[in-house]
């Protein structure tokens, strides 16, 4: 059950988020895990994790993440591995013809 003052915080919130927004766009959650050589110690690989809203199968995002990466940071790539799910699909949206409070 919702209290009266979590619901005039959701109401308060706005009707929805930039990244449901996204989704509903046909973004999907992406992450990378990028293995790199540190710069100090080429011989020794690191791991980064990356995770953001992108778009399959180009990737845009994590093409200019990577981009700024070789521009700007000193650790050379080794590898990225990618995973992308596609959160809402188009069969789990409905029109809804009215609005439900819960009290």
């Amino acid at each position: 059950m919702v209290s009266k003052h979590a619901s005039n915080e959701l109401a308060a919130k706005g009707p929805a988020s930039g990244d449901f927004k996204k989704q509903l766009a046909g973004y999907g959650l992406t992450t990378a895990e990028i293995l790199y050589r540190r710069p100090d110690r080429r011989w020794l690989l690191q791991s980064y994790v990356w995770q953001n809203y992108d778009m399959f199968p180009n990737f845009p995002a994590l093409r200019d993440f990577l981009a700024f990466w070789q521009a700007k940071l000193e650790g050379p790539l080794f590898s990225v591995t990618v995973a992308h799910s596609r959160l809402i699909k188009p069969a789990e949206i409905r029109m809804v013809d009215g609005m439900f409070r819960l009290h």
